[in-house]
């Protein structure tokens, strides 16, 4: 995937389709204490329901919904 179809911009339009009527707006945006993942919860309210999904950013620029896997050790062996 190319940063310009994960930019939060292009999620945000993807996911809750904001317009005029119905304005998409961030409510909260911050660091997770633990890893200190950047996140942007993003709101957008609907005349039936409120919908709010938390965006996530990743290590190259993009932006997606679930976070970034945790780096894990690794072992690797050196050819003598």
């Amino acid at each position: 995937m190319n940063s310009a179809d994960t930019s939060l911009r292009t999620l945000v339009d993807k996911w809750l389709a904001p317009n005029a009527r119905v304005p998409a707006r961030v409510v909260r945006f911050s660091r997770t204490q633990q890893q200190r993942l950047r996140y942007v919860c993003v709101e957008a309210v609907h005349p039936a329901r409120t919908i709010a999904i938390f965006f996530f950013r990743h290590d190259d620029g993009t932006w997606c919904v679930f976070p970034p896997a945790s780096t894990r050790p690794a072992m690797t062996a050196r050819a003598a």
